[in-house]
């Protein structure tokens, strides 16, 4: 059998390392993509051209700037050209390959949606008119072909939990330190996911013929803000008594607070649909291995 080939984009953060790891692990080829040039023994690594993507059967894009910091206008702007301007580099280098991809996964984000309070929201839900939700739904408009024979993916990525997550990381610490709490009224529904289960839905994407478009990559059981920091607290023996107003959340994050505090309760109905087995249904399965 002929050995596939996956382009990721982003192969050097923590979702990109391990979809890298993962495939290897099926013994694929995989090709890893950065601005600058990267030497790695045992890594295939290219610089972000066209050429890096001839002859991939996969081309996964993870890039994207955090949004986790104040947006001033200058760093819009660098959250902008790093999701929709690489998407736009990628939809017109596949539609100008005589042998493009088989399927093109590009991240989007749950964030698409905007506050929504306890609405249940699925693919079909419409985009928010909120900053971040505009953003996305420009992020993930730049990947179409049209009549190209390339299949595309749009993975609208929750709040990853787990080992080396970022979000992970700066939740935990504050209730190591006995100064966690929630946030806000702490009502607002939180769409978690767990790393690993980041990696296999995607990857199961990829082999689902019969998915495109929009897919919700968020665990099927979301909790509100409120519940994550009781449980959180309760499995660390830590008290959880102090809330974070949202007026202190503006004045330190800015627009990111917005986000920050939305309430999205997503449901990975596509997932369940096509027999995606979560390893991590429950917030309680993710505390008793990480913690």
């Amino acid at each position: 059998m002929e050995q596939k080939t996956v382009a990721i984009i982003g192969a050097s953060g923590l979702i990109g390392s391990a979809l890298a790891q993962a495939y290897e692990g099926k013994s694929w080829k995989v090709i890893r993509i950065s601005r600058k040039a990267k030497e790695v023994s045992g890594q295939t690594w290219k610089v972000y051209s066209a050429e890096a993507i001839v002859g991939a059967d996969v081309v996964i894009n993870l890039s994207g700037a955090s949004i986790a910091r104040r947006w001033t206008d200058s760093y819009k702007k660098v959250m902008r050209d790093s999701r929709v301007g690489v998407a736009e580099d990628l939809a017109s280098w596949i539609k100008a390959s005589d042998q493009p991809p088989r399927v093109w996964v590009n991240a989007s984000a749950v964030g698409i949606y905007g506050d929504s309070d306890d609405e249940i929201l699925v693919e079909s839900s419409v985009a928010g008119a909120s900053y971040i939700g505009k953003l996305c739904e420009d992020w993930e408009n730049a990947t179409s072909l049209e009549s190209s024979s390339c299949r595309v993916v749009n993975p609208r990525i929750g709040v990853v939990l787990g080992g080396g997550a970022e979000s992970w990381e700066r939740m935990v610490l504050p209730f190591k330190l006995f100064i966690g709490g929630r946030l806000s009224s702490g009502k607002q529904y939180f769409p978690w996911i767990h790393i690993q289960d980041v990696v296999g839905s995607i990857m199961h994407c990829v082999d689902t013929e019969i998915i495109s478009g929009p897919v919700n990559l968020v665990a099927p059981q979301p909790v509100t803000n409120a519940e994550f920091t009781k449980q959180l607290a309760s499995h660390l023996r830590r008290p959880a008594i102090f809330t974070v107003p949202r007026f202190a959340l503006k004045l330190m994050l800015g627009g990111f607070a917005d986000a920050l505090l939305a309430s999205l309760r997503v449901d990975p109905l596509m997932l369940k649909t096509t027999g995606y087995q979560f390893r991590y249904a429950q917030l309680q399965q993710v505390l008793e291995l990480e913690l």
